[in-house]
Parts: C-alpha cells; sequence; structure tokens
C-alpha cells in the first residue's frame, strides 16, 4: 500500500507532461502544413507589401484649452475655476475630423480634384474627398501635455504638409468664429432680458406705491413682521404660562375634591381628621375643635370608669361633646364648599385663558391678512430689482470679457514640415505580423486538422475507446525480422509483444493465434511473422501459416512459391509434411496458403481445418495464423472463432475509431471476450513522434549506439549474414521438406 501512495504524485505528474506532450507532438506531425502557411502567408504579405503606394506624414501641434477670460471683473478673486472635463480632448478630437474642418480644408486646397486625377476618374465630390482625408488624417494628444498632434498621411511629401497645417488653421479659425457667436448670441439674449426686467421692475413699483397710498401698508411685514412676530410670542407666552398654572391648581384641587369625597361618603367621621392633618385646607378653627373633642373624650372616659352614665357630670361632658361634634360638621361642610367654589373659579379662568389667546391669534392672524398684499407687492419688487442688478452685472462681465478676451484659445505651436522619408508602409513590420499570422494559422489548422481527425493517435485513444489493452507497439518502416536479424532495434518491439502475449493469455495450452485487423494495409502479415520470428529465436517451434486464402503474402516475404499449401491440404490432396516449409530462421516453419479455390469460406470452416489445428498444436509450440481483414470478408472471423487468441493491429493514423472498435467488437462476438488479447499500435513514427518515444524510444538508441561503436569489419559481417543467412550455411531459398 506504501508504495502506491508514493506512485501516486508521480503518475499524476507524467499525465501532465504528456498532456503537454500531445501539443508538441501534433505540432510536430503537422509541421509540413503549419510551415506551408507560414510560406504562402509571408510571401502573400511581401508581395503586397512591396506593391502599396508609399506615404508620408507631416504633423502640426496644436496647444488646446478652454475658452475662458483674460481676468475677473466686479470683485472677483482670480479666474473662474474650470471644472475638469474627462471628455473634452476626445471631442475635440471628433471636432478635428468633423465636416466642419475637412471640407473647408478640402475646398481650400482642392483635394477632390486631386484625388479625382489620382484615381482617374471624372469627378471626385467633396464627401467622397472628405471620406478618403478622414482616413489619412490621425489626431491624437500629445502625452502628459495639453498639445493635439494633427498628423496627414499622403503619397505627396508636400500635400501631406499643406493638409495638416490647414486642418490646424482651420480648426483654429473654428474655434475663434464659435467663441465669438456665442458672445455675441448670450449679449442679445442678455440685453433684450434686461429689458424685459426694467418694464417688470416699473410695474412692480407702481403696484407697492398703489397699496401704501391706499393704506393697506400701514403694516409691513417685512420691516414690521420681527416686531410683531416678537409681541405675539411674548403676549402667547404670558397666557400659556397662566394657563399651565392654572391647569396644575385645576388638577390638584379636583384630587383633593374626589377624595374628600369618597372620604365623607365612605366614613364621614374621618373627614375632620383628614381635613385638619393637610396644611392646606386646616382651619384654625378646625385644628381647635378637634383639639376640644379629644380633651372632651378623654373627661368621658375618665368619669365613665368612676361615674355611671346617668350622673351629672358625665351627662354634662356628653353635652359638650354633642356641641363640639355639631361646630366641627359646620367646620368641615364649609373647608369642603369652600374648596369646590374655588376649584370651580379656577375651571372658569382657565376657560378665560383659552379664549385670550384664541382670540390673540385670530387678532395677529387678521393684521398679517391685512398686509398681505404689500409686503407681497414690496417682495416682488425688491426680487425683480435684485435680479435686474444681478443682469445688469453678468451684461457688463460679458462685454468686458468680449474686450478683454484673448483672440482664441487654440495656438499652432508647430507648423507641420516635409516628411523626408516614407512611413507607409513599414515593411519589415509587415512581413513580421505577416509571420506572426502565417504561424498563428498555420497552428489553428493543424489543430483543426487534428480535431477532425477520428483515427488511432495513441496508446490512450486505444484503451479509452476500445477498452483493451495495448500489447506492443511497432514503429515505422519494418522489415522481416528473419532478414535483419536478433541483433535488430526492430526486434526488441516485438520481443516486448511476444512478453505482453505470454503474460496476457489466461492458459498456457493456448498456443494458436491469429493476428487481424479492421482495414487492408494496416500491416497485420509483417506483425504475425515477425512475432513468429520472435518466437523462435527464443527457442520454441512456431509454424506460421498463411491462411488469407483471398490475398496470401507472406510467401512474398520468404520469397518462396505459393504454389502448394493449406488449400492442398485442407483438400486432402497432400500430407501435412509434404506442404510445410523450413525457413532460414531455426525453429520457424511456414505453411503457405497454396491455390486459392473457388470458395475459400468452406475449407476455413470445415472439420478438416478443425483436424489441423489440433494436429498442428500437437507438433508446435505455436502456431500463427494470418488472415484477410475482419470487416471485409468472414474469413478473419471464422478464424477468430477456431484459434485460442487473436490480436487486433491498428495501424496509426489510417482508420476511423469506429472502424476499429467494430473489428473488435466482431473478434468478441465471435471468439469470446477472452479471445482478444488485446492490440498492438503499428507504423509507429518514434523519431517524430514523442510520445511513443517514451514508450519504446530508449532500446533503439541503445541498439544504434552498440551498432555504431562496433569495428567496420564486424558491421560488414553482420550486414552479410543477414543477407546469405545463419552460420550454419542456410540460405534464403527455402526447401520443401517433411519435418516429422
Amino acid at each position: 500500500m506504501e508504495a502506491t501512495h508514493n506512485l501516486a504524485p508521480a503518475a499524476s505528474a507524467t499525465d501532465s507532461k504528456l498532456h503537454f506532450l500531445d501539443y508538441w507532438r501534433i505540432i510536430r506531425l503537422r509541421k509540413a502544413i503549419i510551415l506551408t502557411v507560414l510560406f504562402l502567408v509571408m510571401a502573400t504579405v511581401t508581395v503586397v507589401t512591396y506593391f502599396l503606394t508609399p506615404m508620408y506624414v507631416s504633423t502640426a501641434g496644436m496647444k488646446v484649452d478652454k475658452d475662458t477670460p483674460d481676468m475677473a471683473v466686479f470683485g472677483g478673486i482670480g479666474l473662474p475655476s474650470q471644472p475638469f472635463d474627462p471628455y473634452f480632448f476626445n471631442t475635440e478630437f471628433e471636432v478635428l475630423k468633423s465636416h466642419a474642418i475637412l471640407d473647408r480644408v478640402i475646398t481650400r486646397l482642392k483635394l477632390n480634384v486631386i484625388y479625382a486625377q489620382r484615381l482617374k476618374v471624372p469627378e471626385v465630390t467633396v464627401q467622397q474627398a472628405y471620406e478618403v482625408l478622414s482616413r489619412n488624417v490621425e489626431i491624437k494628444q500629445r502625452k502628459n501635455t495639453s498639445i493635439i498632434e494633427v498628423s496627414a498621411y499622403d503619397q505627396d511629401k508636400e500635400l501631406a504638409r499643406d493638409i495638416s497645417n490647414m486642418v490646424a488653421e482651420e480648426y483654429e479659425n473654428y474655434r475663434s468664429r464659435f467663441r465669438n457667436e456665442r458672445l455675441l448670441r448670450g449679449l442679445t439674449t442678455l440685453s433684450n432680458r434686461l429689458g424685459e426686467l426694467e418694464n417688470q421692475v416699473g410695474t412692480a413699483l407702481k403696484t407697492v406705491d398703489e397699496l401704501r397710498i391706499s393704506g393697506v401698508g400701514e403694516y409691513d411685514i417685512a420691516s414690521d413682521g420681527a416686531q410683531m412676530v416678537s409681541l405675539l410670542t411674548q403676549t402667547m407666552a404670558r397666557l400659556d404660562a397662566a394657563r399651565t398654572q392654572l391647569r396644575t391648581e385645576v388638577s390638584a384641587q379636583e384630587q383633593i375634591v374626589a377624595t374628600v369625597q369618597r372620604i365623607q361618603e365612605k366614613e364621614p367621621t374621618r373627614l375632620r381628621y383628614f381635613l385638619a392633618s393637610s396644611s392646606a385646607l386646616a382651619t384654625p378653627e378646625l385644628t381647635t375643635l378637634i383639639g376640644n373633642l379629644n380633651q372632651a373624650e378623654q373627661k368621658q372616659d375618665s368619669l365613665l370608669t368612676q361615674l355611671g352614665p346617668e350622673h351629672p357630670d358625665v351627662k354634662n361632658v356628653q353635652t359638650i361633646l354633642s356641641r363640639i361634634n355639631e361646630q366641627l360638621d359646620r367646620e368641615v361642610s364649609g373647608i369642603t364648599s369652600s374648596l369646590e367654589a374655588k376649584l370651580l373659579g379656577n375651571r372658569r379662568a382657565v376657560q378665560d385663558l383659552e379664549k385670550q389667546i384664541t382670540e390673540a391669534k385670530t387678532a395677529h392672524a387678521a393684521d398679517i391678512a391685512k398686509a398681505a398684499p404689500y409686503s407681497r407687492a414690496k417682495q416682488d419688487l425688491e426680487n425683480k430689482q435684485r435680479l435686474r442688478t444681478g443682469m445688469q452685472m453678468e451684461f457688463g462681465q460679458q462685454m468686458i470679457n468680449g474686450e478683454m478676451s484673448r483672440d482664441s484659445s487654440v495656438q499652432i505651436i508647430d507648423h507641420a514640415l516635409v516628411g523626408l522619408n516614407p512611413v507607409k508602409p513599414n515593411k519589415p513590420v509587415y512581413i513580421a505580423a505577416g509571420g506572426v499570422a502565417g504561424l498563428l494559422l498555420g497552428f489553428l489548422l493543424a489543430f483543426f486538422i487534428e480535431y477532425l481527425d477520428t483515427s488511432v493517435k495513441t496508446i490512450d485513444d486505444v484503451e479509452q475507446a476500445l477498452g483493451a489493452p495495448v500489447l506492443g507497439v511497432i514503429p515505422q518502416n519494418v522489415g522481416a525480422l528473419i532478414e535483419e536479424g536478433p541483433d535488430s532495434p526492430h526486434a526488441e518491439a516485438y520481443r516486448v509483444l511476444r512478453t505482453n502475449i505470454l503474460f496476457s493469455r489466461k492458459d498456457p495450452n493456448q498456443r494458436t493465434m491469429t493476428v487481424v485487423s479492421g482495414g487492408a494495409g494496416e500491416g497485420k502479415s509483417t506483425t504475425i511473422f515477425n512475432l513468429a520470428t520472435i518466437f523462435a529465436q527464443q527457442g520454441s517451434r512456431v509454424l506460421v501459416v498463411d491462411s488469407d486464402l483471398r490475398r496470401p503474402s507472406l510467401h512474398k516475404i520468404l520469397d518462396v512459391s505459393n504454389a502448394i499449401g493449406l488449400t492442398n491440404y485442407l483438400l486432402r490432396q497432400m500430407k501435412l509434411d509434404e506442404v510445410v516449409q523450413t525457413t532460414p530462421q531455426p525453429g520457424l516453419d511456414f505453411l503457405p496458403s497454396g491455390k486459392l479455390p473457388s470458395s475459400s469460406i468452406g475449407l476455413l470452416n470445415s472439420q478438416q481445418m478443425k483436424e489441423f489445428i489440433d494436429e498442428v498444436k500437437s507438433r508446435y509450440d505455436f502456431v500463427f495464423f494470418d488472415s484477410p481483414p475482419i470487416m471485409g470478408v468472414s474469413d478473419a472471423s471464422i478464424l477468430a472463432s477456431e484459434v485460442d487468441m487473436a490480436i487486433l493491429v491498428v495501424q496509426y493514423r489510417k482508420y476511423p475509431q469506429q472502424m476499429t472498435l467494430r473489428a473488435k467488437q466482431m473478434v468478441e462476438k465471435i471468439g469470446g471476450p477472452d479471445c482478444l488479447l488485446g492490440v498492438v499500435l503499428n507504423n509507429i513514427n518514434i523519431s517524430q513522434d514523442s510520445y511513443y518515444y517514451y514508450y519504446s524510444g530508449y532500446y533503439y538508441d541503445y541498439y544504434s549506439k552498440n551498432d555504431e561503436s562496433k569495428p567496420d569489419d564486424e558491421k560488414k559481417k553482420s550486414r552479410k549474414k543477414k543477407k546469405s543467412g545463419d552460420a550454419s550455411g542456410e540460405t534464403d531459398t527455402v526447401e520443401v521438406k517433411p519435418k516429422y
């Protein structure tokens, strides 16, 4: 588990690296397209550039400011501040290229006539000339300054100078005319408005005089308003304070009266003591009577302890008590009556105060209403007089501004000069831009073609689209290994393939194999023959059967006759020993297809074919069957169902993935899901495609270095050995001889 975790970051880094290498691989593979597009674009740009008419440029500089007076008058402090306008220069740029400026330049320089001569047409209108001139005039602001540069382009260097200077002059004249016209319009408007105000002031003054004579102006709110408001405020404050005080007394008296009435209803005798306890309600008579009552009661209690109730002294005391109680009742009644009378009087006083406040407010409102017309007329007169005064000052200000202002807020500081060298076209820049555009267009075209190409390109394409493992990657231009020898760099690719096949098969008894492909020309015959050669070089007894009865090709690799072979054996015309041929490679035998019968389907699907497979399995360690393309005929499907294993050969960038997927599905459908061991990617350009170089390119470098390190005589011997056979004297001529 620990090793698995350690390998995870490395795998992730590899995926990221391969993702980048995929783009580099596409560029290398499509470099011909990229270079062709680059060459065509650069050649086109170069030719067009050298045929363009040279253009000269002249530039005039102007200092441009907003229109402001030179000095302030009528008490102003300094010049009036101008708010920052972020759109001022952009607006002036548009003015400089407007019809108001350029049409005058066209007329003064007769540019429509010049353009007509250049275009060789009878006439060019001012509008047409404007369209040409506006494209050849460039306006920009000099950095960090208020200077505007006017650049004019033309094939005539002197005309370019004249255009630039003329645009600057016309703009200066335009600003001066605009300033004067605006000032004249302002003065005219102010003069008319000032006359109207004079008439309005006279009418308002007449109205004020009439109201004063009629007596309406007795109370002038504008002058006496503050005094009237002050008197009203004092009166209202005094009355309100008195009312508040009375309301407080009334509230307190109402609470006392309510308490007295409540005590009188429930405990009348207790009321006298309540009144005596209140400093505000108690009277000297009430206090004296209560004291006498207490003394009489004490004396009665003392006598009753010694004498009987009928004793004259006791009755005398009781008579005194009765008289004192009557006096107390009269005193309490008098106090309560006085309290109620006082409460009623205070309530009436409050009502009187509220009436006085209401009358004061009404009287004040009447005074204001009476004086309102006069006050409004007087205020209207003052407003019109102030407006007239301000208008008179503004009129005087504008008159002085018109006399004191500068001639123009535009000043030409740099007059245009004749250009010495043409500025357009900039040939190096145009050609460099064409190169960049061509390179970009080439890249886009290369990636677009790659996007449209749905063929198999990488191992990931195979494993994701087919869901089958890649057993081997075969490089480009691989010949027959029986001629190249076991030390050939190409042999290592097949040794890797052999190892993967041995590890991928489910059962060691699986020894018959066919190599199929979706379409023709994907290299299945070369693959199966070289794979058989590698098995034989590793010490196995191997038989290669050319079972492609429609277009046999293995006999051409060995340069032998195809007159007799598999068909002769299946038709019971010859025995196995008579049709099997030996090869220069020890341990490798070959069975040609023989003459093509009228119907090969019956032979491959016959009982004789099954018996043949069983017999060769008993004689050889491995038997390899070549087959036609599985998408073209049914022979390959029949072979896939009869042998133990099948390998699908896919040629790099040849057929669409859907065709390869269909071939894989046909093999699994007929031979079962375990029949197909995997896929072999064929015809890979290792030197150009770096993706596959990391997969199988190291041993090519290794073998090539070993080959370079050999002496020249050993290299010659090695090449001679490849041509003439092995050391035992076998030649390329294959003899038919019995094997068993």
